[in-house]
């Protein structure tokens, strides 16, 4: 009775588990955090060396850096960590249309975090002049948020597969028709993500342009029309693709794929907080 209520304690979702109890996408994933720790250590180590000892020359990051703008973007990747924890939960009760929402507002606030990123390195280069290779600062800067940015980028991109990953069909009469219904899910996804990002920046340029009124607000849509219009048209494809009443494969059985990429997620999140404590708070002090 024993040996069954341990073979029960181990049993992660369905998954295979190894000798250690713990399922093999888990280790792996823990694996591949142990050594992204390494990696994130040694760019963080060098920012703070150079910080230490500044080369002449260097830019004032006071003078650079909008803490104001970090913070919230710093809020905005803090939240998308509470939203996935949620959607984990939500598959492991095998609560699919919960999981779905939690995963798309995860892909929201990640996506409003790459939006920032892009704003902030825009200014830093066309208005403050700092670019990755004229400084010090700007390298070691650059190259870590930068990296940072680029596992945000990758985990959104996960996310979108494994949102459409959640309307794989049962069966499955036609492969190559479900093929192209998953790339046109995928599509119309990545498009509202650039689109969005695009939109907003766009309508942030023109604010800081001409100040917050509705002038500047309609000038932004006779500019920008296009992208509004694309914006809005992708979102009414999503709602389409979204309508499905065929049974799904997706369930409590995946819920270690879940749990896997919420880990990854998890670990870009703490990664931000010790980048932004050791590069931006720590010239406040």
């Amino acid at each position: 009775m024993s040996s069954h209520a341990a073979a029960g304690a181990i049993d992660h979702h369905h998954d295979h588990t190894t000798s250690t109890g713990i399922p093999h996408k888990k280790l792996m994933m823990w694996a591949f955090l142990a050594s992204d720790c390494m990696f994130f250590g040694a760019l963080i180590s060098t920012h703070l060396i150079y910080r230490l000892n500044p080369p002449p020359g260097n830019p004032v990051p006071k003078q650079v850096f909008d803490i104001e703008l970090t913070s919230f973007s710093t809020f905005i990747l803090l939240m998308s960590s509470l939203m996935m924890a949620l959607a984990v939960n939500a598959i492991q009760k095998n609560q699919l249309k919960s999981c779905r929402i939690s995963l798309l507002t995860t892909i929201f606030f990640g996506s409003i975090f790459l939006g920032c990123q892009v704003f902030e390195f825009n200014n830093f280069v066309f208005e403050k002049h700092m670019t990755i290779t004229n400084s010090m600062l700007g390298t070691t800067f650059f190259t870590l948020t930068g990296t940072h940015g680029c596992h945000v980028a990758i985990g959104v991109l996960w996310l979108v597969l494994m949102y459409v990953r959640s309307f794989q069909p049962t069966k499955i009469e036609n492969s190559l028709l479900q093929m192209g219904k998953n790339v046109l899910h995928i599509a119309v996804l990545v498009g509202i993500i650039l689109l969005g990002i695009y939109t907003v920046l766009g309508l942030v340029r023109e604010f800081q342009a001409d100040g917050m009124s509705l002038p500047s607000f309609t000038k932004f849509i006779r500019t920008d029309l296009i992208a509004v219009i694309g914006l809005i048209a992708a979102l009414v494809g999503l709602k389409l693709l979204a309508r499905s009443h065929e049974q799904v494969a997706f369930n409590d059985a995946n819920a270690i794929d879940v749990e896997s990429m919420g880990l990854y997620w998890h670990f870009v999140d703490i990664v931000w907080i010790v980048i932004f404590t050791a590069v931006y708070l720590l010239e406040y002090l």
